[in-house]
């Protein structure tokens, strides 16, 4: 088996390289943006007077580092190149995100929340891969543009993403559905403006299918969880519904069962692997210096 990456791949890395120290490393040391990702990171992120979500300042940076990414043409990466991507490979999306996270923490990569100068957006490729025309004219430049925000939802309180206990339900009526049940540890909910949830239709025989929720649907919450190990490893809470009324133009009609949620998570969640790799990399070598230098009994 060659284990070998691709020359192309490399020199990717190189040319990435080049414009985190040209553009982001700047960026991220102006203004005393440090105090983002050094010992003070979790109260500067922090907005306290709104029960703990990001505040203006922290979200403000990430979007320039976003804007600055994709107008260097990086941003895009796994897209399709008819949406200004370069159709990048899985393997490339792997290599990228551990060799960012072997940089350690930084405005390059945030392994905390899931940005990236490289995007990694789940709700883009469900867009792409099963949207219809109407809906992908729609959301996908807003997606792309970072002006609405998403939210996956898939996993239960009581059944985990385990797919056959899926007690959320999706009832046809005249228009559209009314959705009931509730999603748990979606991250970005509290703050997210679009909410992709799975239901079990009674209008497809109780088959899995991916509805489209707007923040300000009636019967609509997404309440923060409290109480987490750590406050700023990501904005998460619930998504319930209490029989939510959902337009038929807002489902995915392109897909059914098991292969929306996961088939887009496959090509998505492997990337935290791989940065949770590149981060015990660069914990390594930290703790293996620290050795070599440190001075103790004389």
């Amino acid at each position: 088996m060659n284990f070998e990456l691709p020359s192309e791949l490399t020199a990717y890395l190189d040319v990435l390289d080049e414009f985190i120290e040209a553009e982001i490393k700047p960026l991220e040391n102006e203004n005393d943006n440090i105090r983002f990702f050094d010992h003070r990171r979790e109260d500067a992120r922090t907005d306290w007077e709104r029960g703990g979500l990001p505040n203006e300042e922290w979200e403000a940076l990430l979007a320039e580092a976003r804007r600055r990414a994709d107008a260097a043409g990086h941003y895009r990466y796994p897209i399709p190149k008819a949406y200004g991507g370069q159709d990048g490979s899985n393997l490339g999306m792997a290599v990228i995100r551990e060799h960012f996270a072997t940089k350690g923490l930084g405005l390059h990569n945030d392994l905390q929340n899931e940005h990236s100068i490289v995007a990694n957006n789940v709700g883009l490729l469900l867009m792409l891969a099963y949207g219809t025309e109407a809906q992908q004219e729609e959301w996908i430049p807003l997606l792309l543009a970072g002006k609405r925000g998403f939210a996956f939802g898939i996993t239960e309180p009581d059944h985990g993403s385990d797919p056959g206990g899926m007690l959320t339900r999706a009832k046809q009526v005249d228009g559209g559905y009314l959705i009931s049940g509730a999603k748990n540890w979606i991250t970005n909910s509290p703050i997210a403006d679009v909410f992709i949830i799975w239901a079990k239709s009674d209008a497809h025989d109780n088959k899995i299918k991916g509805f489209i929720l707007e923040r300000g649907m009636k019967g609509l919450e997404s309440p923060k969880i409290e109480g987490k190990f750590s406050l700023r490893a990501s904005t998460t809470g619930m998504i319930q519904m209490d029989e939510v009324f959902v337009p038929k133009e807002n489902i995915l009609p392109n897909v059914s069962g098991l292969a929306g949620p996961f088939g887009c998570l496959n090509r998505a969640r492997y990337g935290i692997a791989w940065g949770t790799m590149g981060a015990a990399e660069f914990c390594w070598h930290a703790a293996r210096q620290y050795t070599l230098d440190r001075k103790q009994f004389g």
